[in-house]
């Protein structure tokens, strides 16, 4: 059940503490972020967006026509060495929100026609954006929320979160430690990652609740297949299939492309190459997964620029 926008707030005023001595995240180095003290993510006790646009290129239950309403939220709690968000997951690209503000860049994408309001990064500023949500809602916003984020989740945390987020969309990177503390700088990725989508599913189910084609409910569990990494992935798709469900949708991305950071890295410098990608997707259906996105390797790769004001160059509308 949807909880009010005071129910919502009340969760926001409990988050806040965190600002005092933050474990938000997994991270959990307790900085006093109230006094100015920055932890591994570097952010103030206020919101920091780097962008807020109708998003054409998530799943098609999300983008439909209308574009997803993304809030993309300045740094994040991995420092993944591939991210195509490099500019403001390790750069901190990004400027202050009020929760004022913020509350009315919700309710203006709903004006815009989007279909969801989705928060990219969010962990480290949820009392803030929880605070806008509320005014938000009060305010009359109805679009179900979409919370993306990178896998690397308190589930404590999650767990608050039950009847405020519509969908969750994680990531599941790594099905072993070695390779997130290798590439994404944590040694606990899988545990945690384990928890919280389990406690994601808790809430919202195994499967994709949608009204005309739309995600209204649910969870899509995201997996970027790197290059040369196939054994992570069979990993992450075991893990899935016997502790979740096979019915748990899942989104096989194969748009893996070098950014400057890795392009002279011997494996990562490298695409995925449309053989190795389709022998996941075969793999996956040979599992048994019964609800599969997959991405046409051929489009142009979307790699998105924070500097312009329109980040991204669609090459069409309505998902991908």
């Amino acid at each position: 059940m949807s909880r009010s926008p005071r129910e919502i707030a009340r969760v926001a005023e409990t988050l806040e503490k965190h600002y005092e001595s933050c474990r938000l995240c997994p991270r959990g180095c307790a900085a006093d972020r109230r006094r100015g003290k920055a932890g591994f993510c570097g952010l103030p006790d206020h919101a920091v967006i780097a962008s807020a646009l109708p998003h054409f290129g998530e799943e098609p239950p999300l983008s439909g026509t209308g574009g997803a309403g993304t809030i993309f939220f300045s740094s994040c709690n991995l420092r993944c060495v591939f991210c195509q968000n490099h500019q403001i997951s390790h750069g901190g690209m990004g400027r202050k929100a009020a929760v004022e503000e913020l509350s009315r860049i919700m309710l203006r994408l709903e004006e815009k026609g989007c279909h969801n309001i989705e928060w990219v990064t969010p962990t480290p500023q949820l009392p803030a954006i929880l605070s806008a949500l509320s005014l938000a809602r009060g305010k009359g916003l109805t679009l179900p929320v979409v919370y993306n984020c990178g896998g690397y989740e308190n589930p404590e945390v999650i767990a608050l979160l039950d009847g405020i987020v519509d969908v969750y969309l994680p990531d599941f990177k790594f099905g072993g430690d070695e390779a997130a503390h290798r590439l994404a700088g944590v040694r606990d990725y899988v545990a945690h990652a384990r928890a919280s989508i389990a406690e994601m599913v808790r809430q919202v189910g195994t499967g994709l609740e949608t009204e005309g084609d739309i995600a209204r409910r649910g969870v899509i569990v995201r997996h970027l297949v790197l290059p040369g990494m196939a054994e992570n992935t069979k990993e992450v798709l075991r893990w899935i299939g016997e502790h979740l469900s096979l019915s748990v949708p899942l989104s096989l991305m194969g748009q893996y492309t070098p950014i400057p950071a890795v392009a002279r890295d011997p494996v990562l410098g490298g695409n995925v190459g449309k053989k190795a990608y389709e022998e996941i997707v075969t793999l996956a259906l040979d599992m048994g997964f019964e609800y599969l996105f997959v991405q046409d390797l051929e489009g142009k790769p979307l790699i998105p620029d924070f500097r312009r004001e329109e980040p991204f160059e669609w090459e069409g509308k309505g998902g991908s």
